[in-house]
């Protein structure tokens, strides 16, 4: 292997890296929307939030502990708000 094809699969791996965030963001973000308009039943709106994080975990497989530290508290506290639930 020389050093480019080491330097092309680095890179090809960042990218790939970079897209799956990037898609993750709009899923999490289209999520907080649809739920923070209040339209959805609860139990709808706990189903989004699963697959939501069935999706984080399908695009970043050993990321769940980040899941739960970053994403996990802005879905719950919408949930709160929207559902007035404690």
């Amino acid at each position: 292997m020389n050093p480019q094809s080491a330097h092309d699969a680095t890179r090809a791996e960042i990218d790939e890296e970079s897209r799956r965030l990037r898609r993750l963001r709009i899923v999490i973000n289209l999520t907080l929307d649809v739920i923070s308009q209040g339209q959805l039943p609860f139990d709808e709106a706990m189903e989004l939030v699963g697959a939501v994080r069935r999706v984080a975990l399908q695009f970043f497989p050993e990321k769940g502990d980040t899941y739960d530290l970053i994403y996990a508290p802005k879905f719950a506290r919408l949930m709160r708000e929207i559902y007035r639930i404690q």
